[in-house]
Parts: C-alpha cells; structure tokens; sequence
C-alpha cells in the first residue's frame, strides 16, 4: 500500500514541480556548472560535494532546483520520498514558506503519516539551524563544505590566534 501512496506523490511532485519552477522560479536563472564541473572543485568543497552527490544517486541538475540539491547535503536529508518530506518540514522550521512547501507537507501528513514524528525532527532541527534557506548557494560552492554546514548548523568553531 504504501508504494501506490508514494507514486501517488511522486506524480504530483513531477505534475507540480515544472509549474514550481516556472511560476516561483522565474525570476532565478539556472547555475553556471555541471555535473561534471562540479567534480573538478578542490576536494572538501561544497561543489565537489554537490558533484559526488549527483554522481552517487545518478541525479542530474535540474534548472532553477540545484539549491534544493545543496540542502540534502547541508541538512543530511535523505532522497527517498519521507526523506523529502521531511526536508520540507525542515525548511519550513528555517523559515521558507511558499505554496509549494506547504503542499507538500499537508500532502505527506496526509498521505504518509506513519513518518508524523520523523517530519516533526525535522521541523525542529531546522528551527535550530541559521536561516539558509534563501541563500544563494553557486557563489559559495568555492567554501569549506564542512565548514559551512558547521556554520549553518550554529556549531561552535575553534578559532585560533
């Protein structure tokens, strides 16, 4: 049962997000690189982290989305669909809200509510995350991937003098 539940969302999902991205997205232009430019940043980069993401799920980019593909990473948010859910929970908790987001959360209470509590982690640990929801990630592909996730989670750094 659960997988008809899941390809219904999947449907949606591929129905809403083109429409997403042209009405919510329009003003956004689409990233510089690719895939296979993103593999050639310096190693503990956010962009060769963005790239070995791509290659090991066998994802590609696409437009105006690959923010959405930064958070995974940033968030240690899963692919699988509750995973995706759940990213949305989180998001909300940093602050994004839009059309979109909500229906996806209304959508996957409704139509995954054994994952309630796992969606409701996620709300919290995204309200205990600095606001990145908004950020312009493709200038920032050149930084520390460790670092910036440290950041953006509020862990303390050492800093030295």
């Amino acid at each position: 049962m659960k997988k008809i539940r899941v390809q219904f969302l999947l449907f949606v999902y591929d129905k809403t997000q083109k429409i997403y991205r042209k009405y919510f997205k329009k003003k956004k232009r689409q990233w510089q690189f690719t895939e296979k430019q993103l593999l050639e940043f310096q190693e503990d980069s956010l962009g060769r982290k963005l790239g070995e993401f791509y290659k090991k799920h066998g994802f590609t980019m696409i437009p105006k989305m690959e923010n959405h593909d930064v958070h995974h990473l940033i968030t240690g948010c899963g692919t699988n669909f509750e995973d995706e859910i759940a990213m949305q929970f989180l998001l909300l908790g940093n602050g994004k809200l839009n059309a979109h987001l909500l229906a996806a959360v209304v959508l996957g209470v409704l139509i995954l509510p054994e994952y309630f509590k796992m969606y409701m982690n996620a709300y919290r640990k995204g309200q205990n995350m600095r606001p990145f929801y908004q950020w312009d990630f493709e200038a920032l592909l050149w930084q520390n991937f460790d670092h910036l996730k440290d950041f953006i989670q509020q862990k303390q750094s050492t800093v030295y003098n």
